[in-house]
């Protein structure tokens, strides 16, 4: 009596087929039951919808850098002050900078410092700039360039930013801007009407952060300019959804970002802990 054979959907074409199927016999992917194995492991760590997911983590670690330094909490000196978590907090949560990666070889401190923010107004602008431009991305990109976008990006702009010298800084909109840098080429490489509207708006984004970058203090350009550029270059190098399909060194890379980040994320908090338990 034969064993009974277990369905499953394609995680690449989506029709029906046999879990132990060596290809899809429709779309050619190789191992389409580990997979789609991988797809729920995806979900454990990003659930549903990977934006909100980003979303929930970036709000829990900036409440977690509140309550690890009550006492230097900033509530005043202007309005992108209010509720800043001390410097103590964001450098044990991982901020980057030379300070972090140069002199504390905290070369984590690369990917830690996208999911840290310096006051309530900072995440809440960065927070509503992911929940505008991340829905597009996953769109038109799909899930494994969307992160490998986001989390990369992010990457080479703190790097960047190292590299020019910048001390101590965090936030989210280094993958912000790579997203942006992915949309700037996706609209330049599609072009016709739809492709130049979505170019000119992005490009309107690009002048936003250009002029605010300016006259507001504090702001890390490198780190924006490293993330536009390298967005731009990845969106390049892995295509859209309508040239290209989404190859498997593409969700090699993502699941090896989501991995490696969420360790990071994790051992942050065990090392802060350790270091104000001690």
């Amino acid at each position: 009596m034969s064993s009974e054979r277990k369905s499953i959907l394609c995680p690449n074409c989506r029709k029906l087929i046999s879990s132990d199927e060596p290809s899809c016999p429709y779309c050619g992917i190789l191992k389409p039951g580990l997979h789609n194995a991988a797809n729920i492991i995806r979900n454990i760590f990003l659930g549903s919808d990977p934006v909100r997911t980003i979303i929930y983590v970036n709000i829990a670690y900036f409440v977690l850098s509140l309550l690890l330094d009550p006492n230097g909490i900033m509530s005043g000196g202007g309005m992108f002050s209010f509720l800043a978590p001390s410097s103590q907090s964001l450098f044990l949560l991982g901020a980057t900078g030379t300070i972090p990666v140069l002199q504390y070889n905290h070369v984590w401190t690369l990917i830690s410092a996208s999911f840290l923010h310096g006051g309530i107004l900072h995440i809440v602008f960065n927070m509503m700039a992911l929940y505008q431009l991340g829905p597009f991305i996953l769109r038109e990109f799909g899930f494994y360039r969307f992160i490998n976008l986001y989390i990369l990006t992010g990457v080479i702009g703190f790097s960047v930013s190292v590299m020019f010298g910048v001390p101590f800084t965090i936030g989210a909109s280094a993958s912000i801007c790579g997203l942006i840098g992915a949309i700037l080429y996706y609209g330049k490489s599609r072009s016709g009407y739809y492709g130049e509207a979505i170019f000119k708006q992005a490009m309107g984004w690009v002048a936003g952060l250009v002029i605010f970058g300016l006259l507001i203090g504090g702001i890390n350009n490198w780190a924006h300019g490293g993330g536009i550029l390298s967005g731009m270059l990845l969106g390049f190098l892995m295509g859209y959804n309508e040239n290209k399909p989404e190859t498997a060194w593409m969700k090699l890379i993502a699941y090896a970002c989501i991995v490696i980040t969420v360790v990071i994320l994790i051992w942050s908090i065990v090392y802060s802990l350790i270091v104000v338990i001690s």
